[in-house]
């Protein structure tokens, strides 16, 4: 299991906003377990001067991503919770005395680095929760032409792709199978601007904070003599050549495909704004920031539904179990009439899923409630910490030399009845790993999409002394 992650310590990081053109101080914090990433205007004293990184908070796309709320604003959080999201990081305090994070080289890296030099990544104690794609999400921006596709994947990846209808920058996109692999291949990759939009740009009191060191500015026209001067007065640059086929920079690109990776970046960051991890493969055509905050707000929605759902909603009562009857009583020493698990349905590293068919047969129902008929608590408790053993005895080379007995039984609640006739799905998962052989599960027995029972349970794995025939 993956736990929750903060900083150890501290960080400070300063800079001027790119937009704003004022110096802003930035103190990143640890923060508390289920937290997430929280921003908070030191420079504000209201009660409530703090936003959190959510998709409902974004207010403004144009030209970076921006988050209000309370009458608060912080303006370009993209590139900073890119970084924090290529760390790792759940839970993290942002302090900020100004309205805009600050843009350092128009990328990730500065962040990553300032981070790593001045403290590390710690783990909490609380379970990172991940949300698995089930099935194809898919967005359509009419009005930029954006098109997005999430699908079922065992990790996070994104393929991002885009055209910008211009020949000094052709089509090209950009890939990342493993976030681990953000902070070299995507992290310094840098904001890029076409020089026809920077009059519009400056028209619109943007970029007071632009340079040549915060971005790459492509030049996608001619450039009249008048209009050069214009610009470094504008940036107090003196020294501007057109280099590396049409960039106004004093450097060239850091890769060939340098402003698809950028996107992919950006996507990385707006998307951070879900407020849940989860698994699966974005294909993203011509991105941008309002596209990717409309997108988050969709992922957002589709994991809020989905949470609500049992987690044992998608299984096929009729396939093939993986463990029939006749499997189970080769791991378990249980016999009629207290062997309470038919079929274990489903099993993965840390959970397990089993299944009882309750008939009026069983032995129980001859004296308890005779006139209506309902499966004893303790018998479900029963069943339930039975589907749990057959989670560590079925790893076992040798599970006929060992048994699991409880050592305790917690918050046990029973929702509804059950009775003769119900197929009671039992879902059970470790809470902690398995240390000295004891085993802390969480379980919910459910008859359909309804809980009936929930329990918390921690057992010990004993080798018998005289083992079963």
């Amino acid at each position: 299991m993956i736990k929750q992650k903060t900083l150890k310590n501290e960080v400070t990081i300063e800079g001027k906003g790119v937009h704003i053109g004022e110096n802003v101080k930035l103190t990143l914090k640890p923060n508390t377990e289920n937290t997430g990433i929280v921003f908070k205007r030191v420079d504000i004293k209201n009660n409530d001067n703090t936003i959190k990184a959510l998709a409902e908070y974004a207010s403004d796309t144009l030209r970076g991503t921006t988050i209000s709320n309370n009458g608060i604003t912080i303006r370009t959080v993209e590139h900073l919770l890119a970084a924090l999201m290529a760390l790792d990081l759940d839970n993290v305090l942002i302090e900020i005395d100004n309205e805009e994070v600050p843009i350092l080289e128009g990328n990730s890296y500065g962040f990553i680095e300032s981070i790593k030099k001045q403290t590390e990544v710690i783990e909490q104690d609380a379970e990172r929760k991940y949300y698995n794609i089930s099935s194809n999400i898919t967005f359509y921006d009419k009005e930029k032409d954006s098109e997005y596709l999430l699908m079922p994947a065992d990790n996070y990846r994104l393929t991002v792709m885009i055209d910008y209808n211009k020949d000094v920058l052709p089509p090209q996109y950009a890939v990342l199978n493993d976030m681990k692999d953000f902070e070299n291949e995507i992290s310094r990759s840098r904001t890029f601007v076409f020089l026809s939009e920077i009059e519009e740009l400056i028209q619109k009191d943007l970029i007071k904070g632009g340079d040549l060191n915060s971005g790459v500015v492509i030049v996608d026209n001619d450039l009249p003599a008048e209009k050069l001067n214009f610009f470094k007065e504008y940036f107090n640059v003196h020294n501007v050549n057109i280099i590396d086929k049409g960039i106004l920079n004093n450097t060239g690109f850091y890769f060939a495909n340098e402003p698809a990776r950028h996107k992919l970046l950006d996507v990385v960051g707006d998307l951070a704004l879900v407020g849940y991890r989860f698994n699966g493969h974005l294909i993203a055509n011509k991105p941008g920031h309002k596209s990717n905050v409309e997108f988050a707000k969709i992922i957002r929605e589709y994991i809020k539904k989905e949470a609500k759902k049992s987690p044992v909603s998608h299984l096929d009562l009729n396939k093939e179990p993986i463990y029939d009857i006749e499997a189970i009583k080769r791991f378990m020493p249980h016999r009629y009439p207290f062997l309470l698990v038919d079929k274990i349905i489903e099993k993965g590293e840390n959970y397990i899923v089993g299944l009882k068919n309750v008939t009026y047969n069983e032995a129980h129902f001859l004296g308890h409630f005779p006139k209506e008929a309902v499966m004893p608590g303790v018998l479900l408790v029963e069943a339930m910490a039975q589907t749990g053993g057959m989670l560590i005895l079925s790893d076992l080379p040798d599970p006929e030399n060992y048994i699991t007995y409880f050592l305790s039984i917690k918050d046990v609640k029973f929702r509804h009845k059950v009775v003769p006739g119900d197929t009671v799905i039992f879902y059970l998962e470790l809470a902690s790993p398995i240390r000295r052989g004891i085993v802390n599960m969480i379980g919910k027995a459910f008859v359909g999409e309804r809980v009936v029972m929930e329990a918390d349970m921690m057992a010990q794995i004993v080798k018998m002394q005289n083992p079963y025939l």
